[in-house]
C-alpha cells in the first residue's frame, strides 16, 4: 500500500532451531555471511586490466552464545563431532521475530557441524551469567522468508 511504513526488524528478537535439539535460548548468533572469490584472469593480448570471473562461493563460520544451564542436548551433539569424531550435520534456523511475536524473516544454514566450543569461564567475583559458544561450519545458506 502506498504511504504504508515498512520498519526494520529488531536484532534483539530472535530464535535459533538446530536440527533435532531442543535447547533453550540463544543470546547472539553472529558470523553468517557469504562471499564469491574473484579470480583474476589476463592473456598477453588483453589490456593492462584483467578480466574478472567468479570463483567459488564461500561461507563465514557461525557463532551461537547461551546462558550455560542443564540441557545437555547441544553439548551431546557437539560432544559427538568434536570428541568422538562423528560428524552429524544438521540445519540450523535463525528466525527474526517481530513486535507481535510472530517470525518475519528466515535464514536456513544447510550442513552445519560443530568445528569449535568454549565452555563457560567462572569468577567468583563476578555477575554475569555462565555463557557457552559453538562455532559451526555449514555449506551455504539462504533467506528462505
Amino acid at each position: 500500500m502506498a504511504g504504508e511504513r515498512n520498519d526494520p526488524y529488531r536484532k534483539f528478537r530472535f530464535r535459533v532451531e538446530v536440527e533435532g535439539i531442543d535447547q533453550g535460548g540463544f543470546n547472539e548468533v553472529s558470523g553468517f555471511d557469504a562471499s564469491l572469490d574473484v579470480i583474476e584472469y589476463r592473456e598477453g593480448t588483453d589490456t593492462i586490466t584483467p578480466r574478472k570471473l567468479p570463483g567459488l562461493a564461500k561461507y563465514g563460520n557461525i557463532t551461537l552464545k547461551w546462558g550455560a544451564t542443564d540441557s545437555m542436548d547441544l553439548f551431546e551433539w557437539i560432544q559427538e563431532c568434536i570428541v568422538e569424531g562423528t560428524i552429524e550435520r544438521k540445519t540450523v534456523t535463525i528466525i527474526a521475530i517481530n513486535e507481535e511475536g510472530e517470525d518475519v524473516a528466515t535464514w536456513q544454514v544447510n550442513e552445519a557441524w560443530p568445528t569449535k566450543y568454549t565452555a563457560p569461564d567462572f569468577n567468583a567475583t563476578a555477575s554475569e551469567v555462565a555463557i557457552e559458544l559453538l562455532e559451526l561450519a555449514h555449506e551455504g545458506m539462504i533467506r528462505t522468508q
